[in-house]
């Protein structure tokens, strides 16, 4: 005879000792009539990582999540109940004055030495996890014939090069039909520029443009832009290797393809030359992004990547995490911990420049949190940012870079970009980033083709479901499972894996790749 199915405990957590709501994290939620540990019933079915009432909430209460104000109470809520964002008044922006700046102090991490991959070096003194050969494209007409010349060198050039990983188009958008001399094009002219100077491209810099467009080659890559890669001359430097489709030579369509799968060899036999060699891990330089976010991105993954991004800045890496859209609401954590009181201003900045963004589109920040979001039981932009700056880590923030700007230096980074996945991935991209991590609860197929990705989801539910495309599953610390600490050196060594080509990631084996995405403030003409 078969006995019933025994139910699963209840099971709650709770993030801050001062917190006056906790979340499900029972796979399906919980039912109405529950008793939770301590003896507290639910009155509610409250679904998995929605909060629940710990105690009685009078209208005007402040509800506690992270030891933080995540709102307000509209009306009355009795301990027990479901507490959705219907019921909560979001708190307004912190003001950017008479913050922290630099409060925290500049103590160095201990250091974390012997850990290495196997990467390739460049000309330029970075690192590569991956040898692949980009081929930047001027403007956005030129990407259907770019294409087509890609899938002939993929199949017909690189079986004849297997040192080269792949072959990739780095198309876009840009380029043409925009005020190309307006002051706000320089960050989507320089994002595509060092994006074709990324790592993981070894130097190699081959451009197709259409002849007549605003972004001219020589105005993407101006000499000197290039480093020299070794062995080839100082004249290398200025020797910008373009594929002009308006060019006279070309007769048909088929004599442009012909002429890029020509120049395309000339920087594979370069790549195939080049060979892995041990590097200490400081040569890793690490964006890490969440998309899909629930409320167990705040519980188990994004504090699983904060103590992997300590680790990374022990060993002497370069980390960045982004989203000016999120940390918004915890500006006031960011300015404390600047490494200098310059930093903090730099933070202060780009999140002044966000604020004059809405206003001049007439919406407020309440629009980021995504129906998904919701779903996922995060009721607002405050706490979904409380949840997603702990990605960061403890580290001093050593500086920030603006949207498009290159990386100049070691340890914790701020990038500023959007939340948005492709943007913010674009965007670290062209900063120099050679690995990405990205945590998501509600599941996103997410995925560049220039940069490995690793995705760690935040519940066992969905690393089930998604087995083959997650990489990594941090649910097991919300089933006390595995600590943060536990899941954090899992991510650390999984990163040397992956950065050595020993283990590809789903997204690269599947070969899911998302579409650059230019950030371009600048007017349309």
């Amino acid at each position: 005879m078969r006995m019933p199915d025994t139910p699963a405990p209840a099971l709650t957590i709770r993030m801050h000792a001062d917190d006056n709501v906790a979340i499900v994290a029972n796979d399906g939620g919980l039912p109405a009539g529950t008793a939770l540990p301590g003896g507290l019933v639910l009155r509610d079915k409250v679904p998995q990582g929605h909060k629940v009432a710990l105690t009685d909430l009078p209208r005007g209460a402040a509800v506690l999540r992270y030891g933080v104000a995540i709102g307000h109470a509209l009306e009355d809520i009795p301990a027990g109940a479901w507490v959705h964002e219907r019921l909560l008044g979001m708190p307004p922006a912190r003001g950017l004055d008479d913050l922290p700046m630099a409060t925290r102090g500049t103590m160095a991490l201990p250091p974390l030495e012997g850990y290495t991959f196997e990467g390739y070096r460049n000309p330029d003194g970075s690192v590569g996890t991956r040898n692949i050969l980009a081929i930047t494209q001027s403007v956005q007409c030129v990407a259907g014939v770019t294409a087509f010349a890609v899938q002939r060198i993929k199949a017909e050039l690189l079986p004849k090069y297997p040192n080269v990983d792949d072959v990739v188009a780095l198309e876009h958008g840009y380029g043409c039909g925009v005020a190309i001399d307006a002051p706000d094009a320089a960050i989507p002219i320089r994002t595509l520029r060092h994006i074709s100077l990324n790592p993981n491209f070894g130097g190699e810099v081959m451009v197709v443009s259409l002849g007549c467009e605003k972004l001219q080659p020589e105005r993407l890559l101006p000499p000197g832009s290039i480093p020299i890669a070794s062995g080839r001359g100082a004249a290398a430097a200025d020797a910008l290797d373009v594929v002009c489709l308006q060019d006279e030579a070309h007769v048909g369509f088929m004599s442009m393809v012909d002429s890029i799968l020509r120049q395309a060899a000339v920087h594979l036999r370069r790549l195939d030359a080049r060979r892995r060699e041990t590097v200490p891990a400081s040569e890793l330089v690490v964006g890490v992004q969440c998309g899909g976010s629930d409320a167990f991105s705040g519980v188990t993954a994004n504090p699983a990547v904060g103590f992997c991004t300590d680790l990374l800045v022990r060993a002497g890496a370069s980390v960045m995490f982004s989203e000016t859209t999120e940390v918004r609401d915890g500006i006031a954590q960011l300015t404390a911990r600047a490494a200098t009181p310059e930093v903090a201003e730099a933070l202060v900045r780009e999140m002044a420049w966000y604020d004059g963004y809405l206003r001049r589109g007439g919406v407020d920040r309440s629009a980021n949190t995504t129906p998904g979001n919701k779903k996922g039981g995060l009721s607002n932009i405050v706490e979904k940012a409380m949840g997603s700056i702990v990605k960061s880590g403890s580290a001093p923030i050593a500086q920030v870079l603006a949207p498009g700007e290159k990386l100049r230096g070691r340890g914790l980074t701020y990038a500023a970009t959007p939340a948005s996945d492709f943007i913010c991935g674009t965007l670290q991209t062209a900063a120099g980033m050679n690995l990405h991590v990205f945590t998501t609860g509600r599941g996103t197929p997410y995925g560049l083709a220039v940069v490995p990705v690793i995705k760690v989801a935040t519940r066992s539910d969905l690393a089930r479901r998604w087995h083959d495309l997650m990489d990594l599953n941090a649910g097991t610390i919300a089933e006390g499972r595995a600590s943060i600490e536990d899941v954090g050196w899992q991510l650390f060594h999984l990163m040397l894996e992956v950065a050595s080509g020993r283990q590809r990631t789903w997204a690269e084996r599947w070969k899911l790749h998302n579409q650059l995405v230019l950030f371009n403030p600048a007017p349309v003409t």
